[in-house]
């Protein structure tokens, strides 16, 4: 019986090469590889082969149980939340304040209230035992108001849309969302351990306020540094910027990758040579460290708690108020932009993805103890929905749509010209 060390390594080479294949396989069929990365750990889980051969499923590591690979499986969610907050375009937010303000507030704050709004209706069954309602509540708002930018920016980039201003103001809005969204999930975590106290909630703030404040400051010296040095040296410092970052928020109470988020912005001010240095790392992030943390999610997984009607009803409630509250937030924000319905409707299709960071934060809220196994699934359910629904609804949405300028430019059809908003003209920065 293997044990330490060697059973680490088989399990690690098991899990990642079953993870790597079916993830190549789902994106052969068009879909994101998250949905084959967690389908490898739903697998090897208690859902299949825990049924069908328990002897065999107990050598796998069990949720909590303090494996080696769960610490690889944390490390890649730090890099990979560290190198999402890298790609922040600062100054692109600020020269599209407005609008991204309009569609970032409506695209979070209806899921966030719909979700809050139903954490009071889920039955205490499916509430962790660390959570109490108002705690849960929160926490479920944050869940539903995610988005996940890889997930999206694939979907555009295959779709030839990139560039174009629904592209970009996708991925900035989602951008926006998310680092507000790590924000709150610190202080719903720091809730949850600590109890929902206004000197703790405020400390809480406070460190938040300063991390975030210290990471700017940073900004300047680290763009210096990252965008001069050779690649290994590169991508070494922004890792040790990342982990430290996750490291301060942990001393300081709260949640690591909130950390790792500030991190990131500090490694995001590289620039040339520095950032095609990043996207190494990202790649190699992305092909390793994620399908492990994804495959090891996916043994958290226990389809059959979707068994039970209540689970089922609120796992099919849930995923209405998410998708709902996601599409119609994104279009109604980009409406008051002045932006045309069908690319308003695209925008909240785009945003309406969560993928992975919807797994991250699923799994922070069962490691802090916010959710039930059960829960834990239907957060995690919703993840692979919302990821599968965003390419055909893009697509849908843009074939509505006709080229007008060789540029990419499009038009809805029966808009004209002048109703397209100017991102350049005062009143859409």
């Amino acid at each position: 019986m293997l044990t330490g060390v060697p059973l680490f390594l088989l399990q690690l080479v098991v899990i990642l090469a079953l993870a790597v294949l079916l993830g190549r396989l789902a994106v052969r069929f068009g879909q994101p590889a998250i949905v084959g990365e967690l389908t490898a750990g739903i697998l090897l889980g208690p859902s299949v082969l825990g049924q069908l051969a328990p002897g065999w499923a107990s050598w796998l590591p069990k949720p909590g149980s303090g494996a080696l690979i769960d610490a690889v499986a944390q490390l890649g969610v730090l890099l990979v939340v560290g190198l999402a907050a890298a790609e922040l375009d600062l100054g692109r937010l600020r020269a599209q304040a407005g609008t991204l303000v309009r569609i970032s507030a409506w695209a979070m704050l209806l899921p966030l209230a719909l979700g809050a709004a139903a954490g009071y209706v889920v039955p205490a069954a499916l509430m962790g035992p660390e959570g109490d309602r108002l705690t849960f509540a929160a926490y479920l708002g944050v869940a539903l108001c995610v988005t996940a930018i890889p997930v999206i920016s694939r979907t555009l980039n295959d779709l030839g849309l990139i560039g174009h201003r629904v592209g970009q103001l996708t991925l900035a809005s989602g951008a926006c969302q998310d680092a507000v969204a790590w924000i709150l999930l610190a202080v719903v975590g720091a809730a949850a351990t600590s109890g929902v106290d206004a000197g703790a909630l405020g400390l809480t703030v406070m460190w938040l306020a300063v991390m975030f404040l210290v990471a700017l400051l940073l900004r300047p010296l680290a763009g210096r540094v990252l965008s001069t040095a050779e690649q290994a040296p590169t991508m070494t410092t922004s890792a040790i910027l990342i982990i430290a970052g996750a490291l301060v928020a942990h001393l300081a109470g709260l949640e690591p990758a909130v950390g790792a988020f500030a991190g990131g912005l500090v490694a995001g001010a590289a620039r040339g040579e520095g950032m095609r240095h990043l996207e190494t790392l990202r790649t190699a992030v992305i092909a390793v460290l994620a399908p492990v943390f994804l495959a090891f999610a996916g043994l958290h997984l226990d389809l059959a708690a979707l068994g039970d009607p209540v689970v089922a009803l609120t796992a099919a409630g849930l995923l209405v108020l998410a998708v709902g509250g996601k599409l119609a937030g994104g279009y109604i924000g980009a409406r008051t932009s002045g932006i045309p319905r069908w690319e308003s409707f695209a925008i909240g299709a785009g945003l309406n993805s969560r993928g992975l960071i919807e797994i991250i934060v699923a799994t922070v809220g069962l490691r802090l103890g916010i959710l039930t196994p059960a829960t834990y699934s239907i957060i995690v359910l919703i993840a692979v929905a919302t990821s599968l629904m965003a390419p055909p609804l893009l697509r849908a949405a843009f074939a509505r749509q006709t080229f007008d300028e060789p540029n990419g430019v499009r038009h809805g059809r029966g808009e004209s010209e002048r109703d397209q908003p100017d991102l350049h003209r005062p009143g859409h920065r």
